[in-house]
């Protein structure tokens, strides 16, 4: 497994996840719970598998919305 992202922000992982989901892209969100506990200590990583890196990749940045305000 490749880790895509790890993050705190449950809205980034939300919306990072469904990006994937909509480019065919298995994904796996590993530590879902624990930032719960002390959130921002233990940020949640989205997981694909090593096959599916390159795409899961150029899917992340073509809909990053970061990018469209440069």
């Amino acid at each position: 497994m490749i880790e895509i992202e790890a993050t705190s922000d449950p809205v980034r992982l939300s919306f990072l996840k469904s990006v994937l989901d909509g480019a065919g892209v298995r994904s796996f969100v590993f530590e879902p719970n624990v930032g719960g506990l002390w959130p921002g200590a233990v940020p949640s990583r989205l997981m694909v598998s090593e096959p599916d890196q390159a795409a899961a990749r150029r899917a992340v940045e073509a809909a990053d919305p970061r990018e469209l305000w440069r």
